[in-house]
């Protein structure tokens, strides 16, 4: 085993790093969901996570709102967004007006993803970006295009990655090496999309890093509060639930047990990952804080407070009644 870099031994380096903490929202498709998810939004502003993550639905079918979104975000509260941004079925004109529009909200970090293709099974219309690895190129073109508007900054810009075999991938394997493209075209970091055992992020990393993969891998992870929804996630990713947590869920005696025995077992799935060296972790919320800050609550990740330097364990707090 090779010695320690002088980089990692340096005594200012010592401290280890705060626990990155994010969330997942998507734009709310009524004004009932929309009074629901700014519920949600007050509730998890106060955990003062570092970035949430603003989706929208296939083909870009609500992009629209979810710029509405982003920028009451960015207007009203704390939060900083991190934009999602699918390319499938958009030209690289587009797609550039979109990030310059993004830019131009103050949004400073987009999660680049290739989109679902086609249902018809057709091929995406003429000339349109097919591959997340392309987008992520073109959002690097336009940003040194901007980078007196930007300050010289710099925009940070995530991946999917996969713990289990992409459903359209020939193997694992293959994953691995299309995360290494990406992060070649300039990708900074990755969430991974749901998983649901325990080894299942730890393997990834091994195979990631073996691979020359460095970018930090946050683990996507998802309250398994819900039978309905780990049934149907389960269906989409092809990757079976564990089948004991599927029979306790399904022989609770009531909506609390079953939040309890599934907050535990997110817990698990949460410290396992943090054992294997997550940098953080991302908390798929659909819209829905109750079990976002009731698993938050029991993980009590070492954070630090933006009102100073001191560390602390998150912990949800006390709202005034």
């Amino acid at each position: 085993m090779s010695p320690p870099s002088l980089i990692d031994t340096h005594p200012h380096l010592s401290d280890a790093a705060p626990v990155a903490l994010s969330y997942e929202l998507f734009p709310p498709r009524s004004p009932a969901a929309a009074e629901t998810l700014w519920t949600t939004i007050r509730e998890l502003e106060t955990t003062e996570p570092d970035y949430v993550s603003v989706t929208y639905g296939a083909s870009g079918s609500n992009r629209d709102t979810a710029v509405e979104l982003i920028n009451r975000l960015l207007l009203e509260t704390t939060l900083r967004p991190l934009a999602h941004l699918t390319c499938v079925g958009n030209t690289p004109q587009e797609l550039a007006g979109i990030i310059g529009e993004l830019l131009d909200t103050g949004v400073r970090g987009i999660l680049a993803l290739r989109g679902d293709l086609p249902k018809d099974g057709g091929e995406p219309a003429a000339g349109s970006l097919r591959y997340a690895q392309d987008l992520i190129e073109l959002i690097r073109r336009v940003e040194q295009r901007r980078s007196a508007l930007l300050c010289a900054g710099k925009i940070a810009v995530g991946v999917a990655a996969y713990p289990t075999r992409h459903p359209e991938s020939p193997s694992e394997a293959h994953d691995v090496e299309v995360l290494l493209a990406k992060q070649r075209s300039g990708a900074d970091f990755a969430i991974t999309q749901v998983f649901f055992h325990t080894e299942q992020y730890a393997d990834l990393l091994t195979r990631a890093r073996r691979a020359g993969v460095t970018i930090p891998i946050i683990p996507g992870v998802m309250p398994l509060t819900s039978l309905r929804r780990l049934k149907r996630l389960g269906e989409l990713t092809g990757v079976e639930p564990a089948p004991e947590l599927l029979r306790r869920m399904a022989a609770a005696d009531s909506d609390l047990e079953r939040l309890r025995i599934g907050v535990s077992a997110t817990v698990d799935l949460a410290n396992a990952a943090l054992d294997a060296g997550a940098p953080g972790i991302h908390l798929y919320t659909f819209n829905e804080h109750q079990s976002a800050l009731d698993v938050l609550d029991k993980l009590a990740l070492p954070r630090r407070s933006r009102a100073g330097n001191r560390r602390e364990a998150v912990a949800r707090p006390q709202l005034a009644s």
